[in-house]
C-alpha cells in the first residue's frame, strides 16, 4: 500500500517491523499508528518470540516529524506507543543505523536493549529547538548513564556516536557485520528489560553541581536548559510515573513557546536556504580543486574549509615569507584539532598533504574554483583578476572574497565575467556558518548554482546578495552599529550598549565586535566614503577620535575596551573621552533603559532590512534572519530580526520606527515595513 510506513517480515519466531517513511524515516503519526498496531498484533501472536524495529533506507528515526510541532499533535502520541512496547510480554529490541535522534532514540530507548551499528548517532536535540524530550528521555537515559552525564548530553543536545554510546551504557551492543540478521540473533536470547524499572544510579553531588553549571553556562540559562535539568533530576527524586507525567508536561507548553518557534523557523530556513527556483534545471560545475590567493588569517581559513570538505587547494602569496607564515597558520589550526582530539594525526596528515603553496599564479591553471581573498582594497583585487586572465579558462569560477566592495566592477576586469561571483567569508571562515554569495550582474547561472553546490559541500548556510555596497550582512550591520554610536553620543555608555544587547541574546555587543574586528577596518570604509556622505546625515566622530588615539581594539590593547592578561574590561579613559565628546557638541546625556537601547536596535535592523529588501538586495526576509543568527551573533531563539519583529504589537512597533527616523536624521532613511511583512 502505498500509504504504508512500516513493513512487516517474519524471520520463523522474530517479527521485524521496518519502517519506512523517507527520507529520513521522521516519526510522524502515521509511523506511530502502524507500529503501535503492528507492536500489539505480533506481541499477542503465540509464535513469534521477539520483535525488532529497524529503519529502512539509511537511517532509524531521525527525529519526529518537525512540520507536526506547529499543529496539535494526534494520536496516537509517542509516550503511547512506548508503553506498548514496555507492556508487550516479548522483549523489543531496537536496530539502530545512521541516527536515532529525538523521538527515534526515546522510541529506542523505551524498548528492552539496543544493538547499533558502529556509525550510528544517537541523541536528544529537543533541548535545541526550545524544548525538551517529551516522550521519557529525561527518565530513561538517566537510568542507564546517570544523572551528570545525561544533563550533560540532553542540555547541549549532542549527538554521540554508537561507541561512545555503547562505553556510556545507553547502547547494549555494536555490530560491524549485519546489522538486521545481529539483531535478529539477538532477539531470540532477550528478555524483558524494561529501562523504566531501572534504579538511577548514586551520583556525586558535585559531579552533578558541576554538570547543572556547564550546562546552564553552555546554555546562556535558556528555559529549556533549566527545565531540562529538573526533569532530569526528578528520574532520581520522582517515582518514575510521577516523573514521566511532569516531562511531558513540559515538553508540551515548550513546544507552544515563541522561543520554539523561533527555532523550528531557523531549522526549517536552513534547510531551505540557497534553493532558488531559477536556477532548477541548471547544472554545477565540479569543483574538487580550489585556488586561494592570499594566504594571511582570512586566506587560510578558507583554505581549510575547503581542505575539510576532501577537496585540494593551491595556496598562493606574492612573497616566500608570506606563503610560509600562511602555511604556518593553516598547520597550527589543525594541529590545535588534534591536540583537543577534534581531528586525529592521519587526518590532519591528509588535509596538508592535499594543500599546495606556491607563489606562481601559472600553478593555478588546474583549479576548477579560484578564491581571491587579500586585502580589502579595490585596486589589488583589480590586479590579481587582470593576472587570473592568463591562467583561469572559460570554465573556471572566480569567486571574490569581499565585505564591501563592487563586485561588478571586479569582475569586469576579468577576460569571463560570467564565471565572477562573490562568496563573502565570515572570520573564522572554517568555523562560521554563514556564506554570503553575491550574484553580479553578469554573474552567470551556471556560476551561481556552483557557488551553492559549494556552499553545500561546505557545510554553510548560504544566502544570495545582488551586488550592493555590504551586500545584506554588512549593509545591515552598518546600520546597527551606526545607530549604537547614536545612542553613544546621547548619552549611553558602549558598555551598557554592549550589556543590553548581550542580554537580549547577542552573542557579544556592537562595540565589543568593532574592538574583535579591529576599529581601522571600518574607520577606513568611513574616510573611503567621506566624499559621497550626505553633509546633512547625522555622523559621531567618536570612532574616529578613537582611532586617532591609537585605540584600534584588541589587536593593539585598546579600544572601546582595555585588555591586559586577557581580559576585557571597561577603559575610564573612553568614558572620558566620549564625555568631552559631548560636551564639545552640546549634547545634554541621556538616561536609557535596557529595553528601549534593544528595541531602538533592533528597529534599525529592521528598518535597513526592509530597505535592503525594497532594493532587491535581498529577496527574502528568510535570509535576512539567516544572516544574522548565523554570522552576527544574533540569538538563534529569537529566530532573527525580522522574525522577532513580525512577534511584536504592530502599533507599538510602528510608534518606535516613527521615532527612530526622527532620532536619526536625514541620513537614515525609513523603509517600507510592509516589505518584510510587517
Amino acid at each position: 500500500m502505498a500509504d504504508r510506513r512500516v513493513q512487516i517480515s517474519v524471520f520463523d519466531d522474530v517479527a521485524v517491523l521496518t519502517i519506512f517513511n523517507p527520507p529520513v524515516n521522521a516519526g510522524s503519526v502515521a509511523v506511530r499508528r502502524q507500529l503501535l498496531e503492528a507492536v500489539q498484533t505480533y506481541s499477542n501472536r503465540p509464535d513469534i518470540i521477539a520483535l525488532v524495529l529497524i529503519g529502512a533506507g539509511n537511517t532509524f528515526i531521525a527525529g519526529s516529524d518537525l512540520k507536526e510541532f506547529g499543529q496539535p499533535l494526534e494520536d496516537p502520541q509517542l509516550p503511547e506507543l512506548i508503553a506498548a512496547i514496555e507492556q508487550s510480554s516479548k522483549p523489543v529490541i531496537a536496530a539502530l543505523h545512521g541516527a536515532a535522534l529525538g523521538g527515534g532514540f526515546e522510541l529506542a530507548l523505551g524498548c528492552d536493549a539496543r544493538i547499533a551499528a558502529p556509525e550510528c548517532m544517537v541523541g536528544l536535540p529537543e533541548v535545541t529547538l526550545g524544548m525538551i524530550p517529551g516522550a521519557g528521555g529525561t527518565q530513561r537515559l538517566p537510568r542507564l548513564i546517570g544523572i551528570p552525564k545525561a544533563i550533560e548530553l540532553i542540555c547541549a543536545g549532542t549527538r554521540v556516536p554508537a561507541a561512545q554510546a555503547f562505553v556510556l551504557g545507553a547502547i547494549d551492543a555494536l555490530t560491524s557485520d549485519d546489522l538486521l540478521m545481529d539483531a535478529i540473533a539477538y532477539a531470540r536470547h532477550a528478555r524483558k528489560r524494561r529501562v523504566a524499572e531501572m534504579k538511577v544510579a548514586d551520583s556525586d553531588p558535585d559531579s552533578v553541581d558541576a554538570a547543572k553549571r556547564v550546562a546552564l553556562s553552555k546554555g546562556r540559562n535558556r528555559p529549556a536548559v533549566a527545565d531540562a535539568i529538573e526533569a532530569v533530576l526528578n528520574a532520581q527524586r520522582l517515582p518514575f510515573a510521577e516523573a514521566l507525567h511532569l516531562e511531558r508536561a513540559v515538553f508540551q507548553r515548550l513546544r507552544e513557546s515563541r522561543e520554539a518557534a523561533a527555532l523550528r523557523y531557523q531549522f526549517f530556513a536552513e534547510r531551505s536556504a540557497g534553493k532558488l527556483q531559477a536556477l532548477e534545471g541548471v547544472e554545477a560545475r565540479t569543483v574538487e580543486t580550489v585556488g586561494v590567493i592570499g594566504a594571511g588569517t582570512m586566506g587560510s581559513a578558507i583554505a581549510a574549509a575547503f581542505l575539510d570538505a576532501g577537496m585540494r587547494v593551491t595556496l598562493v602569496e606574492q612573497t616566500a615569507a608570506k606563503l610560509s607564515a600562511g602555511y604556518a597558520l593553516l598547520s597550527d589550526l589543525y594541529e590545535r584539532q588534534v591536540k583537543s582530539g577534534r581531528l586525529d594525526p592521519a587526518a590532519r596528515d591528509a588535509r596538508l598533504a592535499s594543500v599546495k603553496a606556491t607563489l606562481h599564479y601559472e600553478d593555478l591553471a588546474s583549479c576548477q574554483l579560484i578564491v581571491e581573498a587579500v586585502f580589502e582594497e579595490l585596486q589589488v583585487k583589480l590586479d590579481i583578476l587582470h593576472k587570473l586572465a592568463s591562467v583561469a579558462g572559460p570554465q573556471t569560477i572566480i569567486a571574490t572574497n569581499t565585505s564591501y566592495l563592487d563586485v561588478d566592477v571586479i569582475a569586469a576586469a576579468h577576460t569571463y565575467p560570467e564565471n565572477v561571483c562573490g562568496l563573502h567569508f565570515f572570520s573564522p571562515a572554517n568555523v562560521m556558518k554563514l556564506l554570503e554569495i553575491v550574484d553580479a550582474e553578469r554573474t552567470s547561472p551556471t556560476t551561481l548554482a556552483t557557488a551553492l553546490a559549494v556552499a553545500k559541500r561546505l557545510k554553510k548556510v548560504p544566502i544570495v546578495a545582488r551586488n550592493a555596497f555590504g551586500f545584506i550582512g554588512n549593509r545591515i550591520y552598518s546600520a546597527y552599529r551606526r545607530q549604537a554610536e547614536f545612542l553613544m553620543e546621547e548619552g549611553a555608555s558602549p558598555y551598557d550598549i554592549d550589556s543590553a544587547m548581550e542580554a537580549f541574546g547577542f552573542a557579544m555587543g556592537p562595540f565589543a565586535v568593532a574592538d574583535l574586528s579591529g576599529l581601522d577596518i571600518a574607520w577606513r570604509m568611513r574616510k573611503a566614503q567621506a566624499a559621497q556622505r550626505n553633509p546633512e546625515a547625522r555622523y559621531v566622530a567618536i570612532p574616529d577620535v578613537l582611532c586617532e588615539r591609537g585605540h584600534l581594539g584588541r589587536k593593539t590593547g585598546a579600544g572601546y575596551y582595555r585588555y591586559a592578561e586577557g581580559k576585557r574590561e571597561p577603559d575610564p579613559l573612553v568614558l572620558d573621552l566620549i564625555t568631552e565628546y559631548r560636551a564639545d557638541n552640546r549634547v545634554v546625556p541621556k538616561q536609557f533603559t535596557t529595553e528601549h537601547i534593544q528595541r531602538r536596535l533592533l528597529l534599525a535592523i529592521v528598518n535597513e532590512a526592509a530597505l535592503v529588501m525594497a532594493e532587491g538586495v535581498a529577496t527574502s526576509e528568510v535570509d535576512i534572519d539567516l544572516a544574522f543568527v548565523n554570522g552576527y551573533g544574533f540569538a538563534r531563539w529569537q529566530g532573527g530580526p525580522v522574525f522577532w519583529a513580525k512577534g511584536q504589537d504592530p502599533a507599538q512597533l510602528r510608534e518606535e520606527w516613527a521615532a527612530l527616523g526622527v532620532v536619526s536624521g536625514p541620513g537614515v532613511p525609513l523603509g517600507d515595513l510592509s516589505v518584510l511583512g510587517i
